[in-house]
């Protein structure tokens, strides 16, 4: 599985980013997604994940409220939809894919990352 971030960039603290991730070489509808992301010189870090059917979401504490991960599994993506961004969420986004389909917090699959910078 090959995982593709796009989205990443700089925006005002208050601001809103959308990070999408499409993944390829087979099909992830059965698998759980999510979103980790790692500050400069900071430990990686889980965001946000969501199980295979959806129907499910995991936030970190720090995001819920302003974060919302969604999937659409005939596109084989899935979306990070980041709102009243603080300068504390700025790091690189990774996008995660995990085969067991539930909630994780160790993915098999990582994508490169997307730097998202937040500031005034």
């Amino acid at each position: 599985v090959q995982l593709q971030a796009s989205g990443g960039g700089w925006v005002q603290t208050g601001g809103s980013l959308m990070l999408s991730c499409v993944a390829s070489g087979r099909s992830v509808s059965g698998y759980g997604m999510g979103w980790f992301r790692q500050a400069p010189g900071k430990e990686r870090e889980f965001v946000a994940t969501i199980t295979s059917d959806g129907l499910r979401t995991f936030y970190r504490d720090a995001v819920k409220g302003r974060f919302t991960i969604s999937r659409d599994n005939a596109k084989n993506s899935v979306y990070l939809q980041m709102d009243s961004l603080k300068s504390e969420d700025t790091a690189v986004y990774f996008c995660v894919a995990d085969r067991r389909g539930g909630q994780f917090y160790d993915p098999h699959y990582w994508g490169q990352g997307t730097q998202v910078t937040v500031s005034s």
